[in-house]
């Protein structure tokens, strides 16, 4: 069972999300972006961060990396482990993110966002949006994924 966040629970939920057209139908089933997942550890540990590659109508899967990564990134997500863990706990109890915990109500209810880059190309930011439903999509495959908590 892999363990959030990690490369193998990236690669299970990729795997998931590749394999079932029902995920390909948002924004015409092309999604061309590389975003960052920061994921906050508690008492002050260092972040996890993943880039997650989209080409087309797949995922290629979540990479470990480092903060000097976000700089390659188009925008990058981050939030501390326990939001994502609630986010995720969501998805699994309901199949689908379901109000509060869909990523654009993260975004939007959150005074910094959700969203953003290190760069500061609101272009390459807008990606987040743009694809935001794709990307929405990828974390919903993760009801189908068993996910053992960090």
């Amino acid at each position: 069972m892999p363990r959030f966040p990690s490369e193998q629970w990236f690669g299970a939920v990729a795997a998931v999300f590749n394999g079932d057209e029902s995920y390909q139908g948002a924004g015409g089933g092309q999604c061309n972006c590389r975003a960052g997942v920061v994921v906050e550890a508690p008492n002050d540990a260092p972040a996890d961060v993943f880039v997650l590659t989209f080409e087309g109508a797949e995922c290629l899967g979540g990479q470990p990396a480092d903060a000097a990564a976000l700089a390659d990134v188009d925008f990058y997500m981050q939030m501390p482990l326990a939001d994502w863990q609630e986010m995720l706990g969501d998805i699994q109890a309901h199949g689908h993110a379901t109000a509060d915990h869909t990523l654009n109500s993260l975004d939007l209810n959150r005074e910094e966002g959700l969203a953003t880059s290190v760069h500061g190309d609101q272009y390459r930011e807008d990606l987040f949006f743009r694809y935001n439903q794709t990307l929405q999509f990828f974390f919903d495959a993760s009801a189908r994924v068993k996910t053992a908590r960090a």
